[in-house]
């Protein structure tokens, strides 16, 4: 079962377009007045009640756990390294195909954001007035903690997003449609239609876009979570997607305790998973490095944050 997606589209300012000037900053007013809630159709009602049985089977299953991992789940600095090379510089889905799964993976350069990153979240109109406010408090949060863990400047925002978290259902599809091609003048019909039309086996998706002058630097990503997915679930894919979105691209089943896994096991980060924020937005480490430059590094600030001997 595959809980999220994450596409990286390097060398573009634009998604689709594989060369283009740096877009100009949008007047605000073009930014969309927050929906009023509307009732969810019956097709979304539907999607609810399945995504709340799927969850349902994996409590009963001992997964999505939120303990963040403890003695069940030892791991060494061999560990950690091990599972931030897989995660960092191997691509679960190849550039430019949509969904489709590369074999064995594509090993690619360390990729992250230089600038800061603000955090935005929308919700469309099927989305109830309570979930939103519980939604947005808690994306705010984990945008501050995900600040904590990296050192680097990741802040909620009102206005002014280069994050984009959007919170929709099925019966949304029109507005997140209009939104994207206000974010992303350009954008191609491919990518409209994997935001627009996923299938129900993902439930959340990510994409992060680098520049033009740097394709290992991220300027801009949008996350999509499904608003049918019951509390649990749906703040899962909050905190993969977004730690996703940072450079914690790929997902591995050597790495425990890990969201960056596919077997489900845990629903939220995991001690394990900020070691790898960590290191990922160290300045020891560079964009752009392979994954063999990466390696001597990667070594040492594993055994340092393990509180391992050199």
């Amino acid at each position: 079962m595959v809980v999220g997606a994450t596409l990286l589209f390097a060398g573009c300012d634009e998604m689709g377009l594989k060369s283009s000037p740096t877009p100009q900053v949008r007047p605000a007013s073009l930014r969309v007045t927050p929906p009023a809630p509307v009732a969810p159709s019956a097709q979304s009602v539907d999607l609810a009640r399945y995504y709340n049985k799927v969850q349902s089977d994996l409590l009963t299953r001992g997964l999505l756990r939120t303990d963040g991992g403890g003695p069940d789940t030892p791991y060494s600095a061999d560990d950690l390294a091990r599972n931030f090379e897989n995660i960092v510089f191997f691509d679960e889905y190849s550039r430019g195909a949509g969904l489709s799964r590369t074999r064995g993976g594509q090993s690619g350069r360390l990729s992250r954001w230089s600038g800061p990153v603000r955090v935005g979240t929308e919700f469309g109109a099927a989305v109830p007035q309570e979930q939103r406010v519980r939604d947005k408090a808690q994306i705010d949060r984990y945008a501050e903690r995900l600040g904590r863990i990296t050192g680097h400047s990741i802040t909620p925002v009102r206005n002014g997003a280069n994050f984009h978290v959007f919170i929709v259902s099925e019966d949304d599809r029109d507005f997140l449609r209009g939104r994207l091609q206000q974010i992303v003048p350009g954008i191609g019909a491919a990518e409209l239609d994997l935001f627009t039309n996923l299938p129900r086996s993902y439930y959340c998706l990510v994409v992060a876009v680098s520049g033009s002058s740097n394709p290992n630097d991220y300027t801009r990503a949008i996350a999509l979570i499904r608003a049918e997915h019951p509390d649990l679930v749906r703040l899962s894919c909050v905190h993969e997607e977004l730690a996703q979105g940072l450079g914690l691209s790929n997902d591995s089943p050597s790495a425990r305790p890990s969201i960056f896994n596919d077997d489900d096991e845990f629903a939220l980060l995991t001690s394990h998973d900020e070691l790898l924020l960590k290191m990922l937005y160290d300045p020891r480490l560079k964009q752009g490095m392979t994954a063999d430059e990466a390696r001597p590094v990667v070594s040492l600030v594993a055994r340092e944050l393990m509180g391992q001997e050199l």
